[in-house]
C-alpha cells in the first residue's frame, strides 16, 4: 500500500506533467525495456539540462490527462537510463520550461521559477495533509457537501491544484473543505447610508442575512440605523488589520460584533460557504492565493450577479428546461469604503437549492471523475457498476446510457440557451453539478456568476430585457472569443473529462463515447439556428479546440482574474473530435441509448 507521501508525489507529478505536454512540449512516445518487461513511455529531449526524461505510461487517453508510473533519466553523454524521483523529474520539466528561450529575462524568469517551485511544493504538502485524513474512505455519491469536500486532488490541468498561499496549516483545520471542519461566520455592524446593497428577489439583501439561522439582532446589539454584514473569519481578520477599516471603527460607522449564528461548511470553491439548514450560500473574498489568483469578488461581479438573476428569470428560462438549473447569486450586500470601488466586504448571497436535506444525490462533475485513492473505484465507476448490477446490464452499456443521459442534461440545455439567448456560461467541472440519486442523471445544475458570456450579436435582445446588463463591464463578448472559451470550458474541461474517466476506469472505450458527443453536436447545429449552431460546427469541424494554459500563467506569474491577455489564458490544441477513433464510425450507425 502506498504512502500518502507517495500518492501525493504521484498525483503532483501528474497534474505538472499533463500541463508540460500539452503547453510545452508534447515529448515522443517510445518503448522503454526494464528487467521485468517493456512499457509505454514519454520521452523529453532536455537540451539545456544536455538530459533526456523518461516517464512510464500506466494509462493514456484520447482527450484527458495520462496517467504516470515510473521516470528514468540519463545524461546525453550516457547510454543507459537510472531510475529517478517523480519529484526530481518535475524539478528537470520546470527548469526546462524556463530555459526554452529566456530573452535576456533571466533574472526575473528565474524568480517566477522559484516562486513556481514553491507552489508546486505547496500544493504537494496540502495533497499530502489530505491524504493522510481523508485515505480510510472514498465512497459513491452521499450528499451535496461530502461531494463538495472529496476533491482531494484538485483540477487534473492546473500545475499547482492544491496552492494555497495565505492559509496556514491550523486554519486549514477549519477552512478547507477537504477536513470537513465548520466555523461560525464573524458579523459587523454598519450604519445603514454606507452599505451597499441590491437584490433581483423580492427580500432585501439585509433582510437575507438577518434571516441566517440562529441570528438575533436584539442578542447582537443591532441598532436600528445599523445593517449586519457577514464575513469569512480569514476576511474578517484581514480587513480588522486594514488602516481605512480601522478609522471607520474609530468614526462609529463599523462596529465588528464577533462570531454568531449557525455552523458553516466550505464548498470546492473554499470561499463559498454551505449551511445545512440555511436558504442561502455565501460568497466571499479570501486574503488567499488559490490556485492561480488572489479570489476577491468584484462590484462588477455583485452587479452581475443581480442582473443576470433578472435576466434568467425574465426569460423564463426555469419554465423552459426541466432537466437543467441555473443556480443564481441574486443579491449582494457590502460596505462602501470612500474613494474605492471594493473595501472587501463583498457578499455575493446564493441561492441554495441543497439545503434540509434536498442536496442527496447531488454532486460536481469534478468529484465524479476525480482520480480514485489506489486500490479504489472513482465515484463514477463506482455508481456505474451498481447500476450495472441494479439493471442486470453490461458495463458497457450502462456507460453509454449514463453519457447520453448525461448529454442531454448536461450539455444540449447550454448549448440551447447560447442558441435562443446568446449566453454562454463557464460550464467547468467543479461549477456543474449533476443530480445522480437515481443512478443516471435527471438534472444538471450551474453555478457561478463570474462565469456568464454575453454575445455581442444578442446585446439588443439581452438589454432590451435587462438594460442593466449594458452598464456592466466585461458581460458582453465577440462571437468569437466566447466559441473558444465555452469550448474549454464545456467540452475540454467538463465532457472531456467524463469521457477520459470512463476510459482510465475501463467502462466504455473512449472512441466510442467521442462518436457519441460527436452525434450530439451534430444533432445541436442540425436543431439550431443562431449561436449554438455555429458553436456546435466550430468544436466539430476545426481540427484544434482551445484549451486553458493554466502552466504558461504560472510560468510568468499572471494573475488570470486581473489578466487583460487572453491570448496567454487561452491556447489551442489538437481537437480529439477530429482524431481518427472520432470519425471512424459512420455517424449515424452507432447505438445511442436512451
Amino acid at each position: 500500500m502506498k504512502s500518502s507521501r507517495q500518492i501525493a508525489e504521484t498525483a503532483t507529478f501528474q497534474s505538472f506533467a499533463n500541463c508540460y505536454l500539452r503547453e510545452v512540449n508534447p515529448g515522443v512516445p517510445v518503448m522503454h525495456r526494464t528487467a521485468g518487461g517493456a512499457c509505454d513511455s514519454i520521452e523529453w529531449s532536455l537540451p539545456r539540462q544536455q538530459m533526456m526524461l523518461r516517464v512510464e505510461v500506466t494509462s493514456s487517453s484520447l482527450c484527458g490527462p495520462l496517467h504516470f508510473g515510473r521516470a528514468w533519466g540519463r545524461h546525453v553523454s550516457e547510454p543507459s537510463w537510472r531510475p529517478i524521483e517523480l519529484m526530481s523529474a518535475l524539478h528537470m520539466l520546470v527548469q526546462a520550461a524556463y530555459r526554452q528561450d529566456d530573452g535576456g529575462q533571466t533574472d526575473a524568469l528565474r524568480g517566477f521559477e522559484l516562486e513556481l517551485l514553491i507552489r508546486v511544493l505547496e500544493s504537494y504538502q496540502q495533497t499530502a495533509l489530505y491524504l493522510d485524513r481523508t485515505m480510510p474512505t472514498q465512497e459513491g455519491v452521499d450528499d451535496f457537501l461530502e461531494g463538495e469536500q472529496s476533491l482531494v486532488f484538485g483540477h487534473w490541468l492546473h500545475p499547482t491544484p492544491k496552492s494555497r498561499q495565505g492559509m496556514s496549516y491550523w486554519q486549514q483545520e477549519s477552512y478547507a473543505p477537504e477536513l470537513r471542519g465548520q466555523f461560525r461566520l464573524q458579523y459587523f455592524a454598519a450604519k445603514t447610508a454606507h452599505v451597499r446593497h441590491a437584490s433581483s428577489r423580492p427580500i432585501e439583501a439585509p433582510d437575507i442575512v438577518r434571516s441566517l439561522s440562529s441570528l438575533d439582532a436584539a442578542d447582537l446589539g443591532l441598532a436600528g440605523d445599523e445593517c449586519l454584514l457577514p464575513m469569512h473569519p480569514l476576511q474578517a481578520e484581514a480587513l480588522l488589520l486594514d488602516p481605512r477599516i480601522q478609522a471607520m471603527q474609530h468614526a462609529g460607522i463599523l462596529r465588528h460584533l464577533g462570531p454568531a449564528g449557525s455552523p458553516f461548511s466550505a464548498t470546492s470553491s473554499v470561499r463559498t460557504v454551505y449551511g445545512a439548514n440555511e436558504d442561502w450560500m455565501l460568497k466571499f473574498s479570501l486574503p488567499v492565493r488559490i490556485t492561480n489568483s488572489v479570489r476577491l469578488n468584484r462590484m462588477q461581479e455583485l452587479e452581475a450577479g443581480v442582473a443576470m438573476a433578472r435576466l434568467i428569470d425574465r426569460i423564463g428560462f426555469a419554465g423552459r428546461s426541466a432537466n437543467f438549473r441555473i443556480i443564481q447569486d441574486p443579491a449582494y450586500v457590502t460596505l462602501d469604503l470612500p474613494g474605492e470601488s471594493e473595501s472587501g466586504f463583498e457578499v455575493i448571497l446564493r441561492e441554495n437549492p441543497f439545503a434540509h436535506g434536498r442536496g442527496q444525490g447531488v454532486i460536481t462533475v469534478a468529484a465524479l471523475t476525480a482520480d480514485p485513492f489506489p486500490q479504489t473505484q472513482s465515484r463514477l465507476e463506482t455508481l456505474l457498476r451498481m447500476l450495472s448490477i441494479r439493471d442486470g446490464e453490461a458495463v458497457a452499456d450502462v456507460s453509454t446510457a449514463w453519457f447520453q443521459r448525461y448529454l442531454d442534461c448536461a450539455v444540449e440545455p447550454l448549448i440551447r440557451l447560447y442558441d435562443d439567448y446568446g449566453i454562454a456560461l463557464e460550464a467547468h467541472q467543479q461549477n456543474s453539478l449533476l443530480d445522480v440519486g437515481a443512478g443516471y442523471p435527471a438534472v444538471s445544475y450551474y453555478r457561478d456568476n463570474q462565469g456568464f458570456y454575453l454575445s455581442e450579436r444578442y446585446r439588443s435582445l439581452l438589454s432590451a430585457h435587462v438594460p442593466e446588463t449594458e452598464t456592466i463591464p466585461s458581460l458582453y463578448f465577440p462571437e468569437s472569443e466566447i466559441r473558444d472559451r465555452f469550448a474549454y470550458y464545456l467540452i475540454v474541461n467538463q465532457v472531456f473529462s467524463v469521457i477520459s474517466r470512463m476510459g482510465h476506469d475501463g467502462l466504455c472505450d473512449e472512441g466510442a463515447l467521442l462518436r457519441m458527443l460527436r452525434n450530439h453536436l451534430e444533432q445541436c447545429a442540425l436543431s439550431m439556428t443562431g449561436a449554438g449552431r455555429d458553436f456546435a460546427r466550430h468544436v466539430l469541424d476545426l481540427p484544434t479546440i482551445a484549451s486553458k494554459a493554466n502552466l504558461t500563467t504560472r510560468l510568468f506569474n499572471v494573475d488570470e482574474l486581473q489578466s487583460d491577455h487572453a491570448p496567454i489564458l487561452y491556447r489551442p490544441v489538437a481537437n480529439p473530435l477530429r482524431a481518427p477513433a472520432a470519425l471512424t464510425a459512420a455517424r449515424t450507425t452507432h447505438a445511442i441509448a436512451s
